[in-house]
């Protein structure tokens, strides 16, 4: 106990969307982003090709934004758990039923290599932690494309993920119940791509999961 307090006076734990400093009370989250990050909403209207589901725990913006580039290119794997915490838990209140297999969007071997992990990996094994899944590489990235980041429109972005990912066993996967994860979905083109390749090899159904969605605007006319 007298360790802990000791450790937690030279390395105060910190909110993992804002930064600040945790009270001795909170956990991962300050009480104000518990109740202020923007929570993003399931709406069952909206569609992404070949998924019959997606949601996300916020949307991706403000404090999300500025967390999940820590995570994803600052080397903060330690965030994979809380974000794998909340994620599971809006997978279970919207998906009681449950799912047959567990995988993620894998990135590219040279990605993983320059950066040192997969955190969509990381994130998958924190979700199967919560939801007792063994997180399975069920997909391979087979071409280093651009980042998505860095490419403006949907029939761009649709065109560079086009072939880049092959199932790596497709017996494995044959009638299932597919639950795919990704950090971040922006227009939805890796994950649509990464559910056609799954379908294709005889997937029954896949439904998509991700830390944050990007909120889209409306076109002005």
């Amino acid at each position: 106990m007298i360790f802990e307090r000791i450790l937690r006076w030279l390395y105060p734990p910190k909110c993992v969307l804002c930064g600040k400093v945790l009270a001795e009370e909170e956990t991962d989250f300050c009480s104000c982003c518990r109740i202020d990050a923007p929570v993003c909403p399931v709406d069952h209207r909206k569609k992404l090709p070949f998924l019959d589901s997606w949601l996300g725990v916020w949307y991706y913006e403000d404090s999300v934004r500025r967390s999940l580039l820590r995570y994803k290119f600052h080397g903060v794997q330690s965030y994979a758990k809380p974000y794998g915490q909340m994620l599971a838990m809006k997978l279970q209140q919207n998906h009681p039923d449950g799912f047959d297999l567990l995988t993620w969007v894998p990135i590219s071997a040279l990605r993983k290599f320059t950066r040192g992990y997969d955190q969509v990996e990381l994130l998958a094994s924190a979700v199967g932690a919560e939801l007792e899944m063994e997180a399975i590489p069920l997909l391979t990235k087979v071409r280093h494309n651009r980042p998505q980041s860095g490419i403006t429109g949907d029939a761009q972005r649709r065109a560079n993920v086009l072939g880049a990912y092959r199932v790596t066993d497709p017996e494995l996967l044959k009638d299932k119940k597919i639950l795919l994860l990704d950090d971040i979905i922006t227009t939805g083109a890796t994950v649509s791509e990464c559910a056609r390749m799954l379908l294709t090899a005889g997937a029954k159904e896949v439904h998509c999961g991700a830390v944050a969605i990007a909120r889209r605007k409306k076109r002005s006319r």
